[in-house]
């Protein structure tokens, strides 16, 4: 499937931003909830002009090293989901950030975003690694990379300041090989109707 728009079960697309989406990210993102979780630079409260900004410089990023979506559900932007290739000998890994607005929590939605985001970079880039590094103390963003088919590979002690609280954070990976036998399993399972 093409980069513009991806199907991903439970009535949720994957998509380009579009400016159009401005004023549902403003006002997803006036949360602190979410904001307590995402990593310090964007204004509270976040306004439709902050959002027109952030999604310019989405769709004006370099297509190689960027792979920015919107989550949708009947085309509303319900959630963000971001992909950013690192550089240097680390050019073929890259990290994984992303949120959805609280009234979607708990529905699944995140991990098919996370799901179908790695298959894609796994299928159209040369990238084999994707990493994500939430706060230790955000579960429901570990158990997201845990469903998706991340594996824990450490934490990361006293890694970041946050709020004023010196925090750990965790280190999850998803290597292509591994995606590959992932999505095999997950096919396998449907199949056969059996789930874990």
């Amino acid at each position: 499937m093409g980069f513009t728009e991806m199907k991903i079960g439970l009535g949720v697309q994957i998509r380009k931003w579009n400016m159009i989406d401005a004023s549902n990210l403003a006002e997803l993102l006036n949360n602190k909830k979410i904001m307590d979780n995402l990593r310090d630079g964007l204004p509270f409260p976040y306004t439709v002009k902050d959002a027109e900004e952030f999604i310019a410089a989405m769709l004006s990023a370099d297509e190689e090293k960027t792979f920015a979506f919107a989550i949708t559900i009947d085309d509303k932007a319900v959630g963000s989901i971001g992909v950013f290739r690192c550089e240097n000998i680390h050019f073929r890994t890259a990290e994984m950030g992303y949120y959805i607005g609280e009234p979607y929590w708990g529905k699944g939605i995140m991990t098919s975003a996370v799901r179908q985001t790695c298959q894609y970079i796994f299928e159209n880039t040369d990238i084999i690694r994707i990493f994500a590094e939430p706060f230790g103390s955000n579960i429901a963003s570990c158990r997201v990379l845990e469903k998706a088919g991340f594996q824990l590979e450490g934490l990361l002690r006293k890694n970041a300041v946050k709020n004023g609280q010196v925090l750990d954070m965790k280190m999850y990976a998803l290597v292509k090989e591994d995606a590959g036998q992932s999505i095999k399993s997950k096919t396998l399972q449907q199949a056969t109707g059996h789930q874990n």
